[in-house]
Formats: C-alpha cells, structure tokens, sequence
C-alpha cells in the first residue's frame, strides 16, 4: 500500500459508510471486470472492491490487489481480508 495517499482519502476508504461497488465473482478477475473498475474510477476516483469468499488462496489475496491496481494504474489504499480500495 502506498504512503503517498492523502489522509482525506484514506479516511474516506476507511468509512463504513462507504459501500462496495464491485464484486468479484466466480468468473475472477476479466478485461470486462478491469474496464468496470477503470470506469469507475474516472467517474468517482475510489472504487471499493469486494473478492468472493474462497475465490483466492489467502495467501494470493495481496497479489491480486497489485496485480488490479497495477492493470487499472491506480494506488492500493486499503486492503482488509477480501476487500480492497483502488483511488486514483
């Protein structure tokens, strides 16, 4: 996770009230999943993204956050468990 994010933004990443957007399903991660994703973010510039449940090793959850910010260039702020938020 990078430090050079505002602290506003990662407040906002942070609120409970800030609900996800994009679920990541049996079909994993897609080009059509990864341009939802970079709409989303031109339109609202933080994107909460939730994995399903055993979709992933737990261990190759922290890849896969790379691995989407890296594809949609955009900053991991957040990663809990099976959540994660991209701003960019």
């Amino acid at each position: 996770m990078a430090s050079n994010v505002p602290e506003s933004i990662r407040k906002e990443a942070m609120s409970r009230d800030f609900q996800v957007t994009i679920r990541v399903g049996k079909s994993g991660i897609t080009d059509t999943l990864v341009s939802e994703i970079e709409s989303q973010l031109q339109k609202r510039s933080l994107v909460k993204i939730k994995l399903n449940r055993g979709l992933f090793e737990r261990k190759d959850i922290s890849e896969v956050w790379a691995h989407l910010a890296q594809r949609t260039n955009s900053i991991l702020v957040l990663a809990r468990g099976n959540v994660g938020v991209l701003w960019r």
